[in-house]
């Protein structure tokens, strides 16, 4: 081995340090997995809820705190909007495309499973909308789980709101091996 091999050797060591882990896979694959579960779940839960619940009575879980009541909402969250459900039906389009596309260009089971619940919530909430009374795309949501006094909502909402908060914790954490890269960095 002369000085030249010895150098390449060691540079190649370097590089090995510094280099970035190897790409995971993309998220798509576990998005529409976790995307589908949620969809079956609520769609599910929807329908026991419409067969076993009668709309306007409360049955309670927890006292007052949580329990179940049917109810069809018109509009979006606390039942705003109930005059522009065409509205909510086109975001909510939108949306779940939205997170496709950013499901194939992201890698990493995390945000697969982020975007994941999110298209899962966004679509089990469009499918009513599409499919429910009073006229395609303009369908009133099945929201059965009400939260004390303040509001009425479903499985898809939970799997909304859980995708979405998951998105903001990953982008508020480092990515995996940012943080061995800038200590390497260091001098």
């Amino acid at each position: 081995m002369n000085v030249l091999d010895a150098v390449e050797t060691a540079d190649a060591g370097v590089a090995d340090e510094k280099a970035p882990p190897p790409p995971t896979r993309r998220a798509v694959g576990a998005a529409l997995a976790v995307g589908a579960l949620g969809l079956a779940l609520d769609q599910g839960t929807k329908a026991l809820a419409g067969a076993r619940l009668t709309p306007g009575e409360r049955v309670p879980l927890l006292g007052d705190v949580f329990g179940l009541s049917l109810v069809y909402n018109p509009g979006a969250a606390f039942s705003l909007g109930a005059g522009s459900t065409w509205v909510f039906t086109a975001v909510g389009v939108l949306a779940s495309v939205a997170v496709v596309v950013f499901a194939v260009r992201l890698r990493g089971l995390r945000w697969g499973l982020a975007l994941g619940m999110t298209l899962g919530g966004a679509v089990g909430n469009l499918v009513d909308r599409i499919g429910n009374p009073p006229a395609i795309a303009q369908g009133h949501v099945t929201d059965f789980l009400a939260y004390g006094s303040l509001f009425v909502g479903n499985v898809a909402d939970v799997f909304v709101v859980a995708g979405v908060g998951l998105v903001c914790l990953n982008l508020a954490s480092p990515r995996p091996g940012e943080n061995h890269r800038a200590r390497n960095a260091q001098p």
